[in-house]
């Protein structure tokens, strides 16, 4: 079965927990805080892989979390960070988040997009202790890693794509050119997915052909079968278009270019060869007067017969030297090996909000992860916040927005009772 759109959830793995120990050891008096960091969450990757030509994994697992780090322990021994998940897809995959975000574009083999962090381990009490601060209680949890929801799109590379109407004979042609079996009859859109074959030279050389399922007039917005595959025609370097001899191939031409400007005029920007089929049931007077037609509009196509393999030999030749000279597929997304998302922003910035009578929120990357990492069973931990707090002018803030005494204040995903300073 061909694939080629699916929705999945990535999740990095959580970050281990610091720890608060304390050295303990026969004739070391004051061994002063021992606890090591914990380890980083394993990151998710997406990586293109040429052995994948459809996104059908996707549709038999959904979730993919990548584990997470071990906790720090006494002595000063940092966590094991958790190994990264590496997820491959096939090679032309697009991937966007549920907002329509691009956050890669996977082009070529072994080139991967990080699309979920793993989180930061914490920090264990030998990391807090200071010249002031010389027995540290407390340590720093673990944070969560990022969860993404994913929107992958596959679109195939190809060396040459075959377009034309239901019907034409492009399924008849892919299997006379390459080893593929597409199925063939004769009635239309009896292609329902894309189709790739692969098309050897004696000097053991290669094209990958791609049949684009029929279009038809208004394919770009929805109609018919086309639309859903039209995607895939921008991965293919070199076009074919396969005309019908036995209708109106010069109008159909004009058809099908008109379909493909209004759904993306690049399409119209590659190199092409029309190939007129089915010369097999047609006189040579109506091939003349066909021929003629196009030379008036500066376009001298072959003229096959699929079926019987007329002319098919002069045909591969032309494919072969045209795709030599076309263009790679490049996508300027994806220029280098690895694509790297944007980090969280460092900024200490946050914006308070009166969410409802006794309700305020508190936003902002920065103080959302001191939250997050702190033990709040922990006196000293909680502590310690408070004088962040105290630093970064929230409980001014909050006065300012109109907080009263045992109003609740929401931070990230924890709640507070707001109670003022003492000190105030």
């Amino acid at each position: 079965m061909f694939v080629d759109k699916a929705s999945i959830i990535v999740r990095g793995g959580k970050g281990g927990n610091g720890c608060v120990a304390f050295r303990r050891e026969k004739f070391v008096p004051r061994g002063g805080p021992s606890g090591g960091d914990g380890g980083n969450g394993g990151s998710v990757y997406l990586e293109a892989s040429p052995n994948l030509f459809t996104l059908l994994d996707f549709t038999y697992k959904r979730v993919y979390q990548a584990p997470s780090g071990k906790n720090g322990q006494g002595g000063k021994k940092h966590g094991a960070s958790g190994e990264d998940l590496v997820i491959p897809v096939p090679v032309g995959t697009v991937i966007y988040t549920s907002q329509g975000e691009i956050l890669g574009d996977l082009t070529q083999p072994g080139q991967r997009v990080l699309v979920a962090r793993g989180g930061r381990g914490g920090r264990g009490n030998a990391s807090f202790a200071t010249s002031i601060q010389r027995s540290p209680r407390f340590a720093e949890k673990g944070e969560k890693g990022e969860e993404v929801e994913l929107q992958l799109e596959l679109r195939l590379i190809a060396d040459v794509g075959i377009i034309g109407k239901p019907n034409s004979g492009k399924s008849t042609l892919l299997g006379a050119l390459t080893a593929s079996s597409p199925k063939v009859a004769d009635y239309p859109f009896t292609t329902l997915s894309p189709v790739l074959g692969v098309l050897s030279f004696p000097d053991f050389s290669t094209l990958i052909l791609a049949e684009i399922p029929g279009l038809v007039q208004g394919a770009h917005s929805g109609t018919g079968l086309g639309h859903e595959f039209l995607r895939h025609a921008l991965r293919c370097r070199v076009l074919l278009w396969l005309l019908d001899l036995t209708g109106e191939p010069l109008k159909d031409f004009q058809m099908l270019k008109e379909e493909l400007a209004l759904y993306d005029e690049t399409l119209l920007k590659k190199p092409f060869l029309i190939a007129l089929n089915k010369c097999d049931i047609v006189s040579e007077e109506e091939i003349s007067r066909i021929l003629a037609q196009f030379e008036k509009e500066g376009q001298k196509p072959s003229v096959i017969s699929a079926k019987e393999g007329v002319n098919l030999e002069g045909l591969k030749n032309s494919l072969k030297e045209m795709a030599k000279n076309a263009p790679p597929v490049e996508s300027p997304l994806s220029r280098t090996k690895v694509v790297y998302r944007l980090g969280p922003g460092q900024s200490k910035d946050f914006v308070v909000k009166k969410v409802s009578d006794g309700l305020f929120q508190v936003e902002g990357d920065f103080i959302s992860r001191l939250v997050e990492r702190t033990d709040f069973e922990n006196p000293d931990g909680v502590r310690r916040l408070q004088m962040k707090f105290e630093k970064l002018g929230v409980e001014k803030e909050l006065k300012k927005a109109g907080i009263k005494e045992g109003d609740t204040v929401k931070i990230g995903e924890m709640e507070f009772e707001y109670q003022e300073s003492q000190e105030e």
